[in-house]
């Protein structure tokens, strides 16, 4: 992986990762109903998940590619596409994603149970396998080992994913305030949206 394809990645999961969804909505609710130290449990639960889903996009599309060099190109521009698609979506949510705590979080969850929900949460989500299948393999460079780039990729985004993880179980009361307000989730949406939209672009046409 080259260093202009890392300082597009970052960024742009960065923005899509601090956008409010499934996960960063369990991780604010359990933050706010057992305490963030308990939080944890679920976080790790969900940073497994995000990696086992990133790496099998990666290496699912990447053997592909392998036995048939000709689908990059083509699987570069449906990414690209699509993630042109999904900005575009954001952009016109009108902050639908706002926000809605449900008071009374099971506090009787075991440790176990939580890493679990967090597990569970991050690989059922279609959206999420959709957009690593979508961003992440166009970033690998094929003339370089795919174990390293791999291990890059994974590192990024899981410390991209625990730090707004954690933003969102340590904000409680203040962020499920800032959030349920339609203006605030509109606007991340946007930035979100645009970091999308020219990712997108850019490698449709790239």
């Amino acid at each position: 992986m080259n260093s202009t394809n890392l300082t597009i990645l970052i960024p742009t999961f960065l923005f899509v990762s601090l956008t409010p969804g499934m996960c960063m909505t369990l991780s604010m609710s359990l933050g706010m109903t057992i305490g963030f130290r308990r939080t944890f449990w679920m976080m790790s639960g969900e940073l497994l998940g995000v990696g086992l889903v990133a790496a099998a996009s990666i290496i699912g599309v990447a053997a592909v590619i392998l036995q048939f060099p000709m689908i990059f190109t083509l699987v570069k521009v449906l990414g690209g596409l699509y993630l042109v698609y999904l900005g575009s979506q954001m952009w016109l949510s009108q902050g639908k994603l706002a926000l809605k705590i449900e008071p009374g979080a099971r506090n009787y969850c075991s440790a176990g149970q939580l890493a679990f929900k967090g597990f569970f949460t991050a690989v059922a989500n279609p959206k999420g396998w959709a957009f690593c299948i979508a961003l992440l393999p166009p970033f690998v460079d094929h003339q370089q080992p795919l174990f390293l780039q791999l291990c890059i990729i994974l590192v990024v985004i899981l410390c991209i994913e625990f730090f707004s993880l954690i933003l969102y179980a340590g904000g409680g009361r203040t962020l499920s305030r800032l959030l349920q307000q339609k203006d605030n989730v509109q606007l991340i949406n946007r930035i979100a949206g645009s970091m999308m939209l020219g990712v997108g672009f850019w490698l449709a046409i790239g």
